[in-house]
């Protein structure tokens, strides 16, 4: 794929090298540097790359030249993602957004700036997704269903049809969301739980773990000793 755009990703932890990686491999955009607050730097190249203080980044990579993306995890409930999104539009920069070309995405879906869209994810017609939203590898976005801003939804989380998942919400792996549910902002809906009636705003929904057997794994299959 030609690189017809240079890219700074504002980030230096696991989310930014692996958001380094897609853009790469997989995007029109030419990875050239990365940014994050001063206290934080540990190195200065990332995958051979510089790293640079956040507040140096118009200095090095001015706006009118570069393209910038906030990556971050959905630590603090999304907000320190919001913050970089919101300190890269104050700067004026051209935001990125990553959309995998192994992801099925209808012609008619609207994606917002700074989001990041894995491998393997389905998203129907007539979906909206707002601004700094990440959809991590092999989830299914139902038809009419709205994503609003700064939401984080883990690996194969089901949103089913006319459903709206409130700002800046998490949503964990393997999570089930049906037809026409109303999800609140700030929340936290954990692994593996089903969401079958509308949910206000600032609610945790979190399943319990599955308990381990008092059987061994070698008694199970009766396994001896030596064996």
């Amino acid at each position: 794929m030609d690189k017809t755009k240079k890219l700074v990703i504002i980030g230096a932890g696991e989310t930014a090298e692996i958001a380094c990686e897609y853009f790469t491999v997989d995007s029109e955009y030419e990875v050239v540097g990365f940014a994050v607050d001063r206290q934080f730097i540990t190195s200065k190249f990332i995958a051979g790359l510089p790293v640079i203080p956040l507040d140096e980044l118009e200095l090095k990579f001015p706006p009118t030249h570069y393209w910038a993306f906030a990556a971050a995890s959905s630590t603090k409930l999304n907000r320190v993602r919001h913050r970089l999104y919101n300190e890269l539009k104050n700067k004026n920069y051209r935001i990125a957004s990553y959309i995998s070309s192994k992801a099925f995405v209808w012609r008619n879906v609207q994606i917002g700036e700074n989001s990041f869209i894995f491998e393997d994810n389905t998203i129907q017609p007539f979906v909206k997704i707002g601004n700094n939203v990440v959809l991590w590898s092999g989830n299914h976005i139902g038809h009419n269903s709205t994503i609003q801003d700064n939401c984080f939804l883990s690996s194969h989380v089901v949103i089913s049809g006319f459903c709206d998942i409130g700002e800046s919400s998490f949503l964990g792996v393997n999570s089930t969301v049906i037809n026409n549910i109303n999800i609140g902002k700030d929340c936290f809906i954990g692994a593996g739980a089903l969401i079958q009636k509308d949910v206000p705003s600032g609610s945790v929904l979190q399943e319990s773990s599955t308990e381990i057997s008092k059987v061994s794994s070698l008694r199970l299959f009766k396994i001896g000793d030596g064996q």
